[in-house]
């Protein structure tokens, strides 16, 4: 089964985002901002990147970013899933080549349908 990376700071979403898609048989690993994201992608491959869009240290879009501009990383998938609905960060995650938008809280059926979709 595939590899999911969340990248998240509060540990209650990484908790709920872990049990979800473990529970769907998919391999869960953690990271609490992007800098640790890319330390982790720069040693481990994962098929999917979720990450929060605001975060210390380095925030999703800058994340994606960094890994659009990667050339190991720039075809990996990423969903941004955060609290923010507003269609400003949303454009701005999409121009930034994210995979797809999902807001908090967000449904078990609609995340795993995204992440379903996404690897196949």
């Amino acid at each position: 089964m595939a590899t999911v990376l969340v990248v998240d700071d509060s540990p209650v979403s990484q908790r709920l985002l872990s049990y979800t898609l473990q529970r769907a048989g998919y391999t869960v690993m953690m990271a609490s901002n992007g800098c640790e994201a890319l330390d982790i992608l720069n040693v481990q491959m994962v098929d999917l990147v979720i990450s929060d869009l605001a975060m210390p240290e380095m925030d999703g879009l800058s994340l994606l970013e960094a890994i659009r501009a990667d050339q190991q990383l720039c075809n990996l998938q990423l969903v941004m899933l955060t609290a923010s609905g507003q269609e400003h960060d949303r454009s701005l995650a999409e121009a930034a080549g994210a995979s797809d938008f999902l807001t908090k809280p967000t449904s078990t059926r609609d995340l795993l349908a995204t992440v379903g979709r996404l690897v196949g």
